[in-house]
């Protein structure tokens, strides 16, 4: 996704290389547009951050990647396929969930307390790839290498995993091993990672380039180095400056209104 500063200069265009492109992406909920014009793609191994305050439609898109959510207007192409509208029959889903996973922000609501971790992948790959139970041993075993768990997972990846605030809960020490076997792993196996996150230091360890969303809108997009150091837009400063330093003392203010901006600090 080439640098463009500032939204509104020209957005990235699809691709035979892009692991996944997301063109004119429109979302409405009645009157209330969620998501307006996003555009933007991301390389085999490629990695692309969305941040950007509660509500401003980070989530909306990840659902409509995966095709949780169908979206207003716009098209979804992933590797080479166009995923724009939910997939109508099982051997779809199926197919797309070959290509497109994500992590959501709850883990308490998105495994089942009923399995194990080994019983959940294997019911993956015997329902994605069909392997007989020799196969799917082999390939639950090998995965023991890489997370350090007792023969419980396997390789079964997609080719993009959208991690939706995925490290949000976990304490320091602990989100910056999760980080670097990310980094590891998408070394190894050349999966893209969409990044949904608050958390700006997490932003710039694991990811090449951001967008910045405001209420549905691509306010400023480039490399995350140069968006979190150098920012264009005027939220995207507000944004880093929100961020709490060493001495930081929280101070009342007036919110503003429907449709004002919030004072540059």
């Amino acid at each position: 996704m080439p640098e463009t500063g500032v939204a509104g200069a020209t957005t990235p265009a699809a691709n035979g290389t892009a692991a996944l492109a997301v063109s004119g992406l429109r979302k409405e909920f009645g009157p209330l547009v969620a998501v307006d014009d996003v555009s933007f793609a991301i390389p085999e191994a490629g990695s692309l951050a969305i941040v950007g305050e509660s509500g401003s439609g980070k989530t909306t898109i990840a659902r409509m990647i995966v095709g949780l959510e169908r979206p207003t207007q716009g098209t979804i192409t992933a590797c080479g396929n166009d995923r724009s509208r939910p997939a109508r029959s099982t051997r779809d889903r199926r197919r797309r969930g070959r290509e497109v996973q994500i992590v959501f922000q709850d883990p308490y609501t998105s495994l089942d307390p009923r399995q194990n971790a080994e019983t959940t992948i294997d019911e993956v790959l015997r329902l994605h790839h069909g392997w007989p139970a020799d196969r799917r041993r082999t390939r639950i075993a090998e995965l023991t290498g890489l997370v350090g768990l007792d023969e419980r997972q396997s390789r079964a990846r997609p080719r993009v995993l959208i991690l939706d605030e995925s490290v949000a809960a976990l304490d320091v020490s602990i989100q910056a091993q999760v980080l670097n076997l990310l980094a590891d792993i998408r070394d190894e196996t050349r999966v893209s990672f969409i990044l949904i996150s608050h958390d700006l230091a997490v932003v710039r360890q694991l990811t090449d380039e951001a967008i910045v969303l405001r209420r549905g809108k691509v306010v400023e997009r480039g490399p995350t180095a140069r968006v979190l150091d150098d920012p264009q837009h005027p939220y995207t400063r507000r944004l880093r400056a929100s961020v709490p330093r060493p001495g930081w003392k929280p101070r009342r203010g007036k919110l503003p209104a429907a449709g004002e901006e919030n004072p540059t600090p």
